[in-house]
């Protein structure tokens, strides 16, 4: 089977650039999305069931997942999901520099993590599930720290505040009692919280994305200099390296993910040089053991007849055209399951792979 490179479905709603995704867990039938709207919305991918009476209309060729339920509470954009285990919960963090818990059948946020002196001086980059039974939220900031917080506490501080980075810290992975967070400063520092120790990768670019291989002995790296890196987690050493000439990332944060049950490597693109058509997006993916591009896959800027609202002006006062950049991707059962979504500038969510 090839990749999938066909959308199965668009995910309509947010009001701006979609900075997160994030499936539930297992099965993974229900994709979050986080925007710079402020909100979040969970989605059924499965698209909506058509209503009696409409049938004279002609039926969109890529369909529109339901929305299900929206959840506000943000001040500003919000930058990153994670869902627990039980399907029950999940955090988010943004650029309010607060750290939300929230309930996902009520819609309310249960718990508040930050947003006072204790908390993140500047805007939250990155959250995750940690602890047994998920009891524990790690999360990594512009401030350069990742704070671990009791879920089960009433306390307003951390538990634990990790500061050795020396710029922001974009991304964060945890496994068992490791907490491993890239950083701006060209460092992947995975923390063992119960011995105590930290061992420091250094890979020169600037890191914003990790992704851990299911058997946790390798991760993929991605950072500013237009290459994602396999790193072996045992030794340091960089096993294979995945790059294009026409593949430029070098300013903003894309997220990149091991799919396919471990068989591809997927990045979004910053769409520098000429923009494509109708401003679509692009994603790329490459295969993990050999390093050969597999794909290169177009993304709609949205559905047929979705247009930008807002025109974007550029300094010169003439119109720029505007292309879907790809920022955000999740793969359904952390890279196991037949379906992916990725989001970006559009604020339209694309699903590819089976329904």
């Amino acid at each position: 089977m090839g990749f999938p490179d066909e959308p199965s479905a668009h995910l309509l709603g947010a009001n701006g650039p979609v900075h997160a995704v994030a499936y539930s867990a297992s099965p993974g039938t229900y994709i979050l999305t986080g925007s710079a709207d402020r909100s979040i919305r969970l989605y059924n991918p499965f698209p909506q069931t058509s209503i009696p009476g409409e049938k004279t209309k002609q039926k969109p060729s890529v369909p529109q997942g339901r929305l299900i339920q929206t959840y506000a509470a943000h001040g500003y954009e919000v930058l990153s999901l994670a869902v627990a285990a039980d399907n029950e919960r999940f955090v988010s963090g943004g650029g309010d520099r607060a750290v939300f818990l929230w309930d996902v059948a009520t819609a309310v946020t249960t718990r508040r993590f930050g947003g006072n002196a204790q908390g993140h001086s500047a805007r939250v980059n990155c959250v995750s599930f940690a602890g047994d039974g998920d009891s524990l939220v790690v999360s990594g900031g512009f401030d350069t720290t990742v704070r671990l917080w009791d879920t089960r506490s009433t306390s307003f501080k951390p538990i634990q505040v990790l500061d050795d980075a020396r710029d922001a810290v974009t991304s964060l992975v945890v496994r068992g009692p490791e907490v491993v967070a890239g950083s701006v400063d060209g460092r992947v520092r995975s923390y063992d919280v119960r011995m105590g120790q930290c061992t420091t990768d250094v890979i020169g670019a600037s890191v914003t994305s990790l992704c851990l291989t299911r058997d946790g002995r390798a991760m993929l790296v991605g950072g500013l200099d237009s290459k994602l890196r396999l790193m072996d987690r045992d030794n340091g050493s960089c096993l294979r390296a995945y790059s294009d000439p026409a593949w430029k990332n070098e300013e903003l944060r894309l997220q990149s993910i091991l799919g396919g049950k471990e068989k591809y490597v997927i990045a979004g693109d910053e769409m520098v040089g000429e923009p494509a058509a109708n401003g679509q997006g692009r994603i790329w993916a490459w295969d993990l053991l050999t390093g050969q591009l597999v794909a290169k896959v177009s993304v709609p800027w949205g559905p047929q007849g979705f247009e930008s609202k807002k025109k974007a002006v550029g300094r010169d006062g003439k119109e720029k055209t505007r292309s879907n950049v790809i920022s955000c991707m999740a793969w359904r059962e952390n890279g196991w399951g037949d379906q992916f979504c990725v989001g970006g500038t559009s604020g339209v969510v694309t699903v590819f792979g089976e329904l």
